[in-house]
């Protein structure tokens, strides 16, 4: 009776405590030092810089090229695929230079939620925090389910489903089950309970063997290549620019992976200095490396042969006749795979251990082994969770999920870091600062739904493409960029700029993809605000009250003695 009891009284309290919850903020410092002691042993900080590049190239390389690449080619952007990667790489850069300052002002292990949480309260922290879980999940299992296909073209097998089971009775995109990807997902899960520094460790050696597969493939696809296949059989860009902006907004789910390197921010010995090269500076040589690779596929072969599953391998054995180049292509491919996987996985355990620390979720996920310094709950519970999707789901059906989940939350870390430029670290009054992000919001929604009209409704985008960028030059001009005290972290250049155009973009991108992907989002969303108010707030709560009540023992205690 007495839990019941406590059961109800949480019920009807459930409106105080949102108003005493969802908005309330920590500083940074509270971050890194009280909330990472709930952890209880801290993270080991052994990682140099170049860890950080090595997780930020690896991290990305293997779901971009691999995965998306063929199918965006052929079905979405034709031979313009390369400029789709271009869009996608500029929008985000931007967004990892805004990672890279929050990341050098807030080095914890939670990335997105741990910014917004500073920034805008715990409500919208969690919620950005649970879509990029949602997100890491999903990618992961998408990928591992690629590993199958290119690890069985290795093999010499052209069959995308051969090393599947088919079995009757379960929904189409549902029925095939993979085995492989569960174990490839089981024995990384191992690997990154044990250590963090062997695991960056076995990163850097895929990585290097992966780059030098990535040179092979770019030389050899242009020495078979011809110029011609880029342009026939309907032109460049055969879908138009819509076409191309479409498959920017798939492609997007090539940069997964840079943001990770932001989680590792309490195992890094440098913070300042590492941070913004490894995050910023991966994305660069990963954008370059994708152009490249997404040329010389299409310039192999006309985009309608591109094969669906496994197409790199398959245009070496189909155009050239290197039956031999194939299968290097398919181990280069595994590799680059295991290696994305295995930073995926590192950061996603990561976010998950700091939400915990938040209490938004049970406490026991944020443990830190004692003597292997990782987040060991975190990274079994979610290596389960992720290999039960990749045992069943196919990847066509989490694709565009992935994306828009990635492009919402960083929207949301580019408006945290507007906001908390000049109104939280500035003189500037907050009301005017979201009111400034409001607008930019809903004009670069207008640019972008005008584009949507049948025909390009050409007026609309010219009007809302100028507002947007008045409204950043007059808040531009209007802004008090005093500080409290000179920084000395890395900051980002030219503020507003990059952040506004980080904003505009992401928007537009989200404005891309297809009506079922934003019901499977809304529903998703749906069940984030419900887990929050039905757990999350009356966990934090009463974690809050616990804390107070300890600190006043505590105190009670000092002055008796």
């Amino acid at each position: 009776m007495a839990a019941l009891r406590d059961v109800l009284l949480s019920i009807a309290q459930t409106p105080h405590r949102l108003r005493r919850r969802a908005l309330v903020t920590w500083t940074p410092a509270q971050e890194t030092s009280e909330v990472r002691d709930r952890s209880g042993a801290r993270m080991k900080r052994r990682l140099e810089w170049y860890d950080l590049v090595g997780l930020g190239v690896g991290g990305m390389l293997g779901a971009g090229v691999f995965v998306t690449t063929g199918r965006v080619a052929r079905d979405t952007a034709g031979p313009a695929v390369f400029a789709s990667y271009v869009i996608a790489g500029v929008s985000a850069l931007l967004s990892s230079f805004c990672y890279a300052e929050f990341s050098v002002r807030v080095p914890a292990a939670g990335g997105a939620f741990s910014y917004l949480r500073v920034t805008f309260g715990e409500l919208v922290g969690f919620f950005g925090g649970a879509n990029i879980l949602m997100e890491y999940v999903l990618s992961n299992a998408a990928v591992a389910r690629s590993f199958t296909d290119y690890l069985a073209s290795t093999c010499g097998i052209t069959e995308p489903d051969a090393w599947r089971i088919q079995v009757d009775g379960i929904a189409k995109g549902y029925n095939a089950l993979d085995f492989p990807a569960v174990a490839l997902i089981l024995v990384l899960t191992l690997c990154l309970c044990y250590s963090t520094k062997e695991s960056a460790m076995l990163n850097m050696v895929i990585t290097v063997f992966h780059l030098l597969f990535f040179v092979f493939i770019i030389l050899a696809g242009l020495w078979n290549g011809s110029a011609r296949n880029l342009v026939s059989p309907h032109g460049l860009a055969p879908y138009g620019v819509r076409g191309v902006l479409d498959g920017a907004a798939i492609v997007y789910f090539s940069y997964i992976g840079y943001d990770s390197a932001s989680t590792m921010a309490e195992e890094i010995r440098d913070p300042a200095r590492a941070l913004p090269v490894g995050i910023a500076g991966s994305v660069l040589v990963v954008s370059a490396l994708y152009c490249l690779m997404s040329l010389a596929l299409c310039a192999m072969l006309p985009y309608t042969e591109i094969a669906e599953s496994a197409p790199f391998s398959a245009v070496f054995r189909e155009k050239a006749g290197w039956e031999w180049a194939g299968s290097v292509v398919g181990a280069g491919a595994s590799l680059g795979i295991v290696a994305s996987l295995l930073v995926a996985m590192l950061g996603q355990a990561r976010y998950l251990c700091v939400i915990a620390r938040a209490r938004l979720v049970p406490a026991w996920l944020a443990k830190v082994h004692p003597s292997t310094g990782t987040p060991m709950n975190a990274t079994i519970f979610l290596g389960l969770c992720t290999a039960s999707i990749a045992l069943f789901t196919e990847l066509q059906v989490v694709f565009e999920m992935i994306s828009i989940g990635t492009l919402l939350v960083f929207y949301l870390v580019a408006n945290a870091l507007i906001y908390h430029r000049y109104a939280k670290l500035g003189a500037n009054r907050s009301l005017h600062v979201l009111l400034f992000l409001l607008l930019l919001t809903l004009s670069s929604l207008g640019f972008s739904l005008s584009r949507r009209i049948h025909g390009q409704c050409r007026w609309g985008m010219a009007l809302f493409g100028a507002t947007s960028v008045t409204i950043t030059a007059m808040f531009h001009c209007a802004v008090r960029r005093d500080m409290p005290e000179p920084p000395s972290e890395w900051m980002v250049p030219l503020m507003p700029w990059p952040a506004a155009a980080s904003v505009f973009l992401n928007v537009f991108l989200m404005t891309t993809l297809k009506v079922m992907s934003f019901q499977r989002f809304g529903l998703w969303s749906f069940v984030i605000i419900v887990f929050y108010v039905c757990y999350g707030v009356h966990s934090t709560y009463s974690a809050e009250e616990n804390e107070a009540v300890n600190a006043m023992i505590h105190h009670a205690n000092m002055d008796i003695s």
